[in-house]
């Protein structure tokens, strides 16, 4: 067992590699990027290296789940678990693609939610007491959280749903959209912004559940949005750069030890945001 232990996914480029770069910076402990690719990941571990900073890397990929099984084996046995969390890895179709509808909402929950939710599944046991946990989400699930029917944006904001019921919702989502029937169905025409709604849906939910299962253990979930930036994803007219959207994932998996709160939140500029 060595000391404590970060691990950031989707780390390799953009905001990951910003706050990769960051937790080098600040965090007392090893720093683990990680990445889906490996040779874009140990470019990226390289780079950081040359500008003095000591990180480490794993593979993960979000969309093989025996990457993440075989991941979560790694920290559990050189660490004894992980002390942070940064579910950053995601994806999204550009406004322009001619993807069919369906498609997209498929490929981007796949990857968005049901791997986002594959990697808690295998590391949410493994977080430590004091431990910290962010999912990137997104403020285009506000959004589109809005644009639901009454009906669905009751359940999303109900302090009852449950993993599995979350889960079918988003199955259910995937399965309207490839028959073109989301929109008749309550649903928005944002297949990014519904996976993101999951994701932050998911974090209220995982933060329940640890408040209830271990209450003694100060593990702190939290969901955010850290604004439009330049990015690959977002394109170039975003006006943050990557270090200023790593400003609030980084707050919140380093929220200091005792602290209470913001917990099962979402967060936007550290500061919890409606829902």
């Amino acid at each position: 067992m060595s000391s404590k232990v970060a691990v950031v996914t989707g780390g390799n480029k953009g905001i990951g590699l910003a706050i990769v770069r960051a937790l080098c910076e600040q965090f007392r402990g090893d720093v683990y990027l990680t990445a889906r690719n490996e040779g874009r990941g140990q470019e990226a571990v390289a780079a950081l290296s040359d500008g003095g900073l000591k990180v480490n890397f794993h593979q993960l990929d979000l969309d093989d789940v025996a990457s993440i099984a075989a991941a979560a084996d790694f920290f559990k046995h050189k660490y004894g678990g992980v002390d942070v969390l940064v579910n950053n890895a995601g994806i999204a179709f550009k406004v322009a693609d001619t993807t069919p509808f369906g498609v997209q909402a498929d490929v981007t929950l796949r990857t968005n939610y049901f791997g986002t939710r594959d990697v808690l599944t295998h590391f949410l046991p493994l977080v430590k007491a004091g431990g910290r946990v962010v999912n990137v989400s997104s403020a285009v699930g506000v959004h589109s959280l809005k644009m639901c029917s009454p009906p669905l944006r009751e359940r999303f904001r109900s302090d009852d749903i449950t993993e599995d019921e979350l889960t079918a919702l988003m199955r259910r989502f995937v399965e309207l959209a490839r028959q073109g029937q989301h929109k008749q169905e309550g649903w928005p025409e944002m297949a990014y912004g519904v996976s993101k709604i999951g994701v932050t849906t998911l974090s209220m939910i995982h933060a329940r559940r640890l408040s209830k299962e271990r209450p003694g253990d100060q593990i702190l979930v939290n969901a955010c949005c850290p604004g439009w930036v330049r990015t690959d994803m977002a394109g170039p007219k975003a006006p943050k750069t990557p270090e200023e959207g790593a400003v609030t994932p980084v707050f919140l998996a380093l929220l200091p030890a005792g602290a209470t709160e913001p917990h099962g939140k979402f967060v936007s500029d550290k500061t919890v945001q409606a829902w």
